[in-house]
């Protein structure tokens, strides 16, 4: 499976690479809360991505991440996801996503929804919630955050 997330990680690469017109990377910091049987706890994060614009009115996109469950002894789970979605309005982007997520413990797929909303040029919020198919436990999360677009 690792392979698998080697060979997305230089697909992403590859695709970051490519001249940009009116694309946009962004960086996002994000908080939120797991959950799975019964059982909540707090996670926190970050995201690095590239948007490239599919005419005025679509989008698809790349990133990577780490997520953090914040209890002592969890690892960090790392993530490779792409995501497509619509453009609403000039300042908002509704989008699925797709990817894998890979750490020390099981390699899981995972599937999501979210919205990011502009703050002006640079500054957006933004809002996702993901779903983590696992053989042992499927797992739910969802996050708020704030980003910068360059």
């Amino acid at each position: 499976m690792r392979k698998f997330a080697i060979a997305v990680a230089a697909a992403t690469t590859a695709l970051v690479a490519v001249p940009a017109q009116a694309n946009e990377g962004r960086v996002e910091a994000r908080g939120g809360i797991a959950w799975a049987q019964g059982t909540e706890e707090a996670i926190a994060g970050v995201a690095a991505g590239y948007d490239f614009d599919l005419g005025e009115n679509a989008f698809v996109g790349v990133e990577g991440s780490a997520d953090k469950i914040l209890v002592d002894g969890a690892d960090v789970v790392w993530g490779l996801t792409g995501r497509v979605g619509a453009k609403v309005g000039d300042s908002g982007k509704l989008f699925v996503a797709g990817g894998y997520s890979f750490g020390e413990g099981e390699d899981v797929p995972h599937l999501g929804v979210g919205y990011n909303h502009k703050l002006g040029t640079n500054l957006y919020l933004t809002a996702e919630y993901r779903h983590f198919f696992s053989d042992i436990v499927d797992v739910n999360a969802a996050t708020v955050g704030v980003g910068f677009n360059f």
